[in-house]
């Protein structure tokens, strides 16, 4: 069967302090399902890690109103590093987190009441979207983004993770690995200016050529349309050379450090990704133990180093203590789970501080 990807399953964030960023978004933006929490070594990520196996907490956190979730990653025995310069919009990575929202204006009044760095006003673009940025207190830029989609009525209001803004080098090439390794075919718009909404934003006042990215068809299995669906942008800056935003850093310090898809058939997907290629730069091989949830996961590059992984889930708790877990390995990967059945992880809701 050919490969399926169903949706952003997270955005990997390295922090200093899992627990104190997981309860900031828990509080403050709906991330308030703690899906497995777990200390282990990252041994399959040397390459990234200066050919050391270093210790690490994972948190995963998920938004039920839909979206993608955080992977909240904290180094245990070696403090993460800061870029060594600010990161400005266009640099090589992951520039900018999207979330969705659906009642933005309530949203803004929140966040705003918390004086956040660098809080923009509601921008209308010129397709009628509002959205408005800001950065997390740890100096993550976040766009949020007025979308109806809503899998989970909640008594947030905003919703899970929607996409990125990624830095490219150059666009077309960046195009070719987005639309053809991960769906990403329909162009909404390629502009080429001085924009509005990226000017009070570290490195914004420039020049960018930018291209806003979604998939013409969606895919649901399994978690997917808890997951729902997403956009990449691409911007290339002009008149600069692009820094690397983890040059001479390593996977795991502070930044966003991948953007995760879920996906079914990771051996048709390793096949995929070398015709193409953009070979597997890290692959599990096998089943990978999460401490409450199991899977197979990869890692690719993009043209310019950005880390994609690939997660194919096999195993995800709904009730631990009980020994009651969600089997994807036992149905059918193209039909998505019952509504029932994925809200039945609302078990795992987190309403105080750990």
């Amino acid at each position: 069967m050919k490969e399926i990807i169903n949706g952003i399953q997270q955005i990997g964030i390295g922090v200093a302090d899992a627990k104190k960023v997981f309860n900031w978004y828990r509080k403050y933006l709906g991330f308030d399902i703690l899906v497995f929490q777990d200390e282990a070594t990252a041994g399959l990520m040397t390459k990234y890690t200066d050919n050391k196996a270093f210790s690490r907490l994972a948190m995963l956190a998920l938004n039920m109103v839909g979206g993608g979730g955080l992977e909240i990653w904290q180094f245990t025995d070696r403090i993460p590093e800061a870029p060594i310069k600010p990161i400005l919009l266009g640099d090589l990575g992951i520039n900018i987190m999207k979330l969705r929202s659906n009642a933005i204006d309530e949203t803004y009044k929140e966040l705003k009441e918390l004086q956040l760095p660098f809080l923009t006003e509601i921008h209308t673009t010129e397709l009628g979207w509002p959205h408005f940025f800001f950065a997390d207190p740890w100096g993550n830029l976040v766009e949020m983004v007025a979308d109806n989609y809503c899998y989970c009525s909640s008594k947030s209001v905003s919703g899970g993770v929607l996409g990125v803004v990624v830095g490219v080098s150059d666009i077309e090439t960046a195009i070719h690995f987005y639309k053809n390794l991960l769906g990403f075919d329909n162009v909404i718009y390629d502009e080429k200016s001085v924009f509005q909404d990226f000017s009070n934003l570290p490195g914004g006042n420039a020049s960018f050529r930018r291209v806003l990215l979604k998939r013409s068809v969606t895919t649901v299995g399994g978690f997917g349309e808890l997951f729902g669906p997403a956009e990449i942008e691409l911007i290339q800056i002009e008149g600069r050379k692009p820094d690397r935003i983890y040059k001479d850093r390593l996977w795991g310090d502070l930044g966003y450090i991948h953007l995760c898809f879920d996906v079914y058939g990771m051996e048709a997907l390793r096949e995929h990704a070398k015709k193409l290629n953009y070979p597997f730069t890290v692959d599990s091989a096998d089943s990978y133990d999460m401490g409450a949830a199991a899977g197979h996961f990869s890692y690719v590059e993009d043209p310019d180093g950005t880390l994609i992984e690939f997660v194919e889930t096999h195993k995800v708790p709904v009730l631990k203590k009980l020994g009651i877990y969600i089997d994807l390995k036992k149905r059918n990967p193209r039909k998505p789970l019952s509504k029932w059945l994925v809200k039945a992880m609302q078990l795992h809701r987190v309403r105080s501080d750990r």
